[in-house]
Order: C-alpha cells, then structure tokens, then sequence
C-alpha cells in the first residue's frame, strides 16, 4: 500500500542516532545505493536496539542457512501480500541478484498456484500464504515443507516470513518513505 501521508517519524540525522548508528546507516545507506535508506534513518533513533535488530535481521537474511534464492521468493511474496512497496523495492533488486527474474517476479505476484513452481517453491510460497494471511500453517502445508527442508530450516522459514512481516508492519505504521533508489 502506497501512503502519501507524511512519516510519522522522521529519519534521524547524527543527533538522533548517535555516532554509532549514524555510522551504520550510512555504510548501509552506500551500501545499497542511495543517499539515506529511510528505514535505517528511522530506526536507528532506537539505540541499541536497531543494531539488536540488524544482528537478529542478518542472520536470517543473508547471514541464514535458506539459500539466498528462497529468501528472495519468501520476502518477495511477503513485500506483494502486505503491499509494502519499500521492501518490494529493496528486495526486487536483490532478488535479481539472487536469480529472481521478471518471469519469477510475475510468479510471485500470481503466488503458489502458478504452474510453473517446483513442489519445493510451491511448499514454500504456500506456507507465505498461510502464515502470513492466517498466522499459521496447516497440517498438509506443513507436511509438504517438511519433505524439503530439515528442522532447523523450518524454524528459520517461520522466522524469516515473520521478520519481513513484521518489518512491513513497521514500515507502514510509521509511514517510512520509499528510497530514492
């Protein structure tokens, strides 16, 4: 969902992130192209917690055991069912780099009932579905992912559809603006 609403927070300079976070947002600022990544300009103001944040959200994502393709595929389909165009804009580019192509990106809007998806992706984006439009994920869904991914992987799947959910809830209840990227 697009907002023309002002943010509800602005983005932090120096004095309102401190030194340290300032810092981080801007190397990941560069890092991703673009002058201030507003979603780091704005939760850097927490302290502590944004780098506590950045930790836990690294680890699932690049830092995570699922191969950067699916992570894609995973925060992609989550991005398209919230309608949060600030992580579609962010994770469209890096899906590209993790192989995710138009033809899949039109896959992804259609979701798990496309044809085209190999049981495994299929398992995948259904268990999106589920949990993000439900807040669980039934028997079957559950069974079918099992057949693809060991348990540590499924907790990390869970975790992973939950983060990017989260942060679109985040991103569109303090109305951060999109980059200029």
């Amino acid at each position: 969902m697009v907002s023309t609403r002002q943010p509800r927070i602005a983005p932090g300079r120096l004095r309102e992130l401190g030194p340290i976070n300032w810092a981080v947002w801007q190397v990941l600022s560069r890092a991703i192209g673009t002058d201030d990544a507003h979603l780091f300009s704005t939760l850097g103001r927490t302290g502590g917690l944004f780098r506590g944040w950045l930790h836990f959200s690294g680890r699932l994502m690049p830092g995570g055991r699922l191969p950067r393709h699916e992570s894609e595929l995973v925060i992609i389909r989550v991005a398209h069912l919230r309608e949060c165009a600030y992580e579609m804009d962010h994770h469209i580019r890096l899906g590209k780099r993790a192989g995710v192509t138009e033809e899949i990106l039109e896959r992804l809007r259609t979701g798990p009932s496309a044809p085209e998806w190999s049981a495994k992706h299929r398992a995948l984006l259904t268990a999106v579905d589920q949990l993000v439009g439900t807040r669980d994920i039934d028997d079957a869904t559950w069974a079918e992912l099992a057949a693809h991914y060991d348990e540590r992987m499924l907790i990390e799947i869970v975790l992973l559809i939950n983060q990017y959910e989260g942060l679109a809830s985040t991103i569109t209840a303090l109305r951060i603006e999109r980059d200029g990227i």
